[in-house]
This record gives C-alpha cells, structure tokens and sequence, in this order.
C-alpha cells in the first residue's frame, strides 16, 4: 500500500526542559500539526504513531503520590491511558490544522495493543528505565518492597526502576485498521495508532492477552505496524535532523541519501547511542528487510522536505 507512517517523538510531544503542562503540549503539538498537515495536503495516506515516555512518567509519579488513597495502576494500563492523552492531544490540534489545509479527514485514535513473547529474554534482564529518580534510602526500600530492577545514573545522582523492554511480534489491531484502510478509509481519515509502541501483552492459552509489566521501543513498535499495514514509507520524527555517524565529533557527518548497507554497516560498527539513534536505525532497518521501501529519519521542522527527498536521512531500496 502506498501509504506514510509517520513515528512522532522528540519535541513533536514535548519540549525539551519544559514544565510538561498541558498548555504547553497543546503549543508543541500545534507546531507539529502544521508540518503534518502540509504532508496530507499533497494526497499521501497517514498514519501516525507516538512515543509516551514523558507521559508514563508523569502517570507514574501520580501512582506513588495518591497511593495511600487509590490502588496504583499497572504499568500496561498506563500504557493505554497515555495513548488515549496523546491521541486525544494529536486530535485536538491535527483536525483544525487539516481544515485549514483544506484536508477534509478525520482523525481517529486506537487503542492498540502489540503482542511480546512471554519467553522473551527482556523479562529476564529489564534494561528501559522509567519513572523519576530515587535516592539511596528510597532505591533500596523500593527494591525491598516491590522487587524492581534499579540502576544507578551517576550523571543524574539517582536511580530509576528498569522494565524489560521485550521486542514487538504482532500488532493485534492491525489486520482491523488494514482492512479500513484499503477499503479505502485512507483518503478519509488518519488513524492514530500504537503509541508508545503499543500495551504490551502475552497470549494467554485461551487465546486471550494479559498485559505485562514492560515497554516496547516505540521506534521498533512503528516497524511492526507499518509493516503489517504493507506501507512503503516509514518516516521517524526525533529532535535532529537526520542521522550522523561520529555524531558529537570533530568528525561529525551527517547522512543524507544514503543506501541500505551503507546505513548497516554504521549500524554495526557501533556509530549509534543505544536508547537514542541505534533503536530508531534498527527500527528502520527492520522495516526495509521486511519488505518497506522507503526510510526517512528527521525533526517535525525538515519532515516535509525529508519526504520530498531534500532533508533529512533518507534510504530507498529499488
């Protein structure tokens, strides 16, 4: 399907050092929405996905806070209440920006839920830090209480609970919104989909699902989705402009058309930061081999142009 996925993240949802009150995520996004709709102007298929970091984060702090009074909620269906909040954000702010536009589509949320393996080597050894910092005495009475993994960010004089981060398998929703779409919904809406790269959940033998405790990468989650939607462009949104290799170096180059070894070959020389631009490569990487046509890494500012080839890293396989 001829179709753009594009993987919201970075100052899309939040600015950086900010308060993270609503009236500023509704200012971030306003700007954000601009360049989006100026894309579905030119007649591409959109789909959007979202990271939800900051978001579980803040849902996380207000566990502990009320506590006392109200049982705390698993870290699953915190999950789904952030891509509610950032579904509702994105749909509060794209749907004018469309009408202004002159884009008549609708913009609907789903509340998606991306199946892990439970034998998954994730739940063994939690590496995704989440929640706010601890000092020492709270770390090890939380340890103590609850089990958490816990490490130590020197850089921060803190620690932070660890939760697997367990590779994407399946977007449960995915065959329902493909069918939508290549009914031809498409031209007539822009679905929301996976955010935070979906509730994480296990099969049971019923052939249910039971959330977990985990976080899927939300660069690798969009991979799975555009994949399974059979789109050919996946583009990740983050707060650079492209992709660079000896990134922060005297020797710092950045990518612009660049071929699909070429980007493996940084890959696995060790040029990208775990947690920053290594997961969004792999992601990447994953989507081209699974039979994607068209990878394009960039900020909300140069995404117009990154999709017209003139910013940006981009890689195309022919």
């Amino acid at each position: 399907m001829v179709g753009i996925l594009i993987a919201l993240g970075g100052n899309a949802l939040q600015r950086a050092g900010g308060s993270g009150s609503w009236d500023e995520a509704l200012l971030q996004m306003r700007a954000a929405v601009s360049v989006l709709a100026r894309v579905a102007a030119q007649g591409h298929e959109l789909v959007l996905t979202h990271g939800n970091g900051p978001q579980v984060g803040v849902l996380l702090r207000q566990n502990e806070l009320g506590s006392r009074e109200v049982p705390a909620l698993p870290l699953d269906v915190l999950g789904a209440e952030t891509q509610g909040q950032v579904g509702y954000l994105i749909q509060t702010e794209l749907t004018p920006a469309l009408r202004r536009a002159g884009v008549d589509r609708s913009v609907l949320t789903v509340i998606s839920r991306t199946e892990v393996a439970r034998d998954d080597p994730a739940f063994q050894h939690p590496t995704k830090p989440v929640g706010r910092y601890y000092h020492e005495d709270e770390a090890r009475i939380l340890r103590k209480q609850h089990g958490w993994a816990m490490q130590f960010d020197g850089a921060r004089g803190g620690w932070r609970r660890l939760v697997p981060s367990p590779r994407p398998v399946r977007w449960i929703e995915g065959p329902a919104v493909r069918q939508l779409l290549e009914s031809g919904l498409g031209a007539t809406w822009i679905p929301v989909v996976a955010g935070g790269g979906g509730i994480p959940v296990v099969r049971r033998p019923d052939g249910g699902f039971d959330g977990v405790e985990a976080v899927i990468d939300k660069d690798l989650g969009s991979a799975v989705v555009a994949r399974e939607l059979g789109l050919d462009t996946l583009a990740i949104v983050t707060d650079v402009p492209g992709v660079a290799v000896g990134f922060g170096k005297r020797s710092e180059r950045w990518l612009a058309d660049v071929s699909l070894e070429e980007l493996e070959r940084h890959q696995a020389n060790g040029e990208f930061a775990p947690g920053s631009m290594a997961p969004k490569v792999e992601a990447g990487v994953d989507f081209l081999r699974g039979g994607g046509r068209r990878l394009v890494i960039c900020d909300i500012p140069s995404l117009a142009r990154a999709l017209d080839d003139e910013a940006g890293t981009r890689v195309t396989v022919r």
